[in-house]
């Protein structure tokens, strides 16, 4: 008995440690899990923006007076301002913003606050902030990818003819340029970009009057509401106005996708600050020290950068998941939409922060990029590619007089160009002394002036283009 009751006290104990704020009972944990209040009060602004168009419509339709319309503005105006001041009483009772607000002003201009939800629901009213709130954030992101763009076409244009390694599997290929190098991430930058602005187009309609599902038999004008709230115009289905969010699902892809793009960029920037690279250094601004190990520096702002992708892409999925089992309409389920979009937009804001000040703060070590550039036979291509050229050779010929001499200098210990042209003729009797103007890596980089080509002709024009076009 003694051991049963002991039992029961430790039971006791364990459930007062993760269950004591539900002591209450059913209503506690009910009033928990169904308050959004903790994460939607993001949107108090696109909640009033909507409120105010929605109330000068209703006003214009003669559904509420011109005095109630004047008394719900300066009534938002002055909830904006507390809410602004942070001495908005946000209420979880109020479960979210859209009740909270409508409250709140109630309480300040009596009946005329009780009118203001005339012709709409918080269907609508929720998927018309989500829609404003992403809308706000991509123009944010575009002007900060923008930024991150100049940086790097800022150091390309610097170092169009700095030569360095290109990579294939991490393995030594063909060299490049440091400026070609950086102007692939603006590249992909840029359809980042695309695909925002992509994602904005579409989600440029205003739900708002679909109210609950059906629309409402009130005289509305939501063409006019749109057009108030900078919308192409409203949406054309009131049952996909409220159980739609394709465009969110849409968004954390280009989120994802932008912050997949960052990452490669910051996987470099840690394989390129290692010693046995030593191709960039980054200053104590984006790097930190061990506890324990004096010499250390930490590339630690870009591997958070890496770690937070994986973040973003578990918003996507996170959505998605959410959204593939509901049917038509709403459904609380949808609540779940707007933790994911805050986070991707708040933390891939803050990487393109990180990567725009690393872009800026990285010094490149022109002579290790240079020196690094001529190693594991990296100009190789360049001599199959004269053997075709100048020896009519088929290239799957070159390509295997080429490895045999790939051979005999690692058997040597030298590069290609270290081979006396007596051992290159004995694999090949027609190799003459003119191979020899093809294998140095600044020969190889300045052959290369196909479009799209490393050339550092080539970087510095699409650099000097970049740079008019982000101007």
């Amino acid at each position: 008995m003694a051991d049963e009751n002991k039992t029961n006290a430790q039971n006791s104990q364990q459930n007062s440690l993760w269950g004591g704020r539900y002591a209450e009972g059913p209503g506690a944990i009910m009033r928990e899990i169904n308050a959004s209040i903790g994460f939607d009060r993001k949107m108090w602004r696109q909640d009033i923006r909507g409120s105010l168009a929605h109330a000068a419509m209703l006003a214009h339709v003669g559904i509420i007076s011109a005095e109630d319309e004047a008394a719900i503005r300066k009534g938002l105006a002055e909830i904006a301002a507390e809410i602004d001041a942070g001495q908005f009483p946000f209420s979880e009772a109020l479960e979210d913003i859209h009740m909270n607000i409508e409250a709140r002003l109630t309480e300040r201009i009596g009946e005329a606050g009780k009118r203001l939800h005339t012709g709409r629901s918080r269907n609508d009213q929720v998927a018309l902030d989500v829609r404003l709130w992403v809308r706000d954030a991509i123009d944010g992101l575009d002007a900060q990818i923008a930024d991150v763009m100049r940086a790097l076409v800022a150091r390309a244009a610097e170092h169009a003819g700095t030569v360095m390694p290109g990579f294939t599997h991490l393995q030594p290929a063909q060299p490049t340029t440091f400026g070609h190098h950086l102007l692939a991430y603006v590249e992909m930058l840029s359809r980042d970009r695309g695909r925002l602005a992509d994602c904005r187009r579409r989600l440029n309609e205003s739900p708002l009057g679909a109210a609950a599902l059906c629309g409402t038999g009130f005289p509305i004008d939501r063409h006019m509401t749109a057009k108030a709230l900078g919308f192409d115009g409203p949406t054309r289905n009131s049952l996909d106005s409220v159980a739609s969010r394709d465009f969110a699902a849409e968004f954390l892809f280009a989120c994802a996708m932008c912050a997949t793009h960052l990452s490669r960029f910051a996987e470099e920037i840690v394989i390129w600050t290692n010693p046995y690279f030593g191709f960039v250094k980054l200053t104590d601004a984006f790097t930190t020290g061990s506890s324990i190990m004096p010499q250390k520096r930490n590339p630690d702002a870009a591997e958070l950068v890496r770690g937070k992708t994986g973040r973003m892409i578990g918003n996507l999925v996170s959505m998605l998941t959410t959204l593939k089992g509901l049917a038509l309409t709403y459904f609380k389920d949808m609540q779940e939409d707007k933790e994911p979009v805050f986070d991707a937009a708040e933390n891939l804001a803050l990487a393109l922060a990180a990567i725009g000040g690393m872009v800026r703060d990285m010094a490149p070590q022109v002579d290790r990029l240079a020196e690094a550039a001529g190693a594991g036979f990296s100009t190789a291509t360049d001599l199959a590619d004269w053997l075709v050229r100048e020896l009519k050779m088929p290239f799957r010929d070159a390509h295997h007089v080429t490895g045999r001499l790939v051979a005999r200098a690692e058997e040597r210990g030298v590069d290609l160009a270290g081979l006396t042209i007596a051992e290159m003729q004995a694999v090949e009797p027609r190799i003459h002394q003119g191979v020899f103007d093809v294998l140095s890596v600044a020969a190889s980089v300045r052959s290369r002036t196909s479009h799209g080509g490393t050339a550092p002709a080539n970087v510095a024009r699409m650099a000097a283009e970049w740079k008019e076009r982000l101007a």
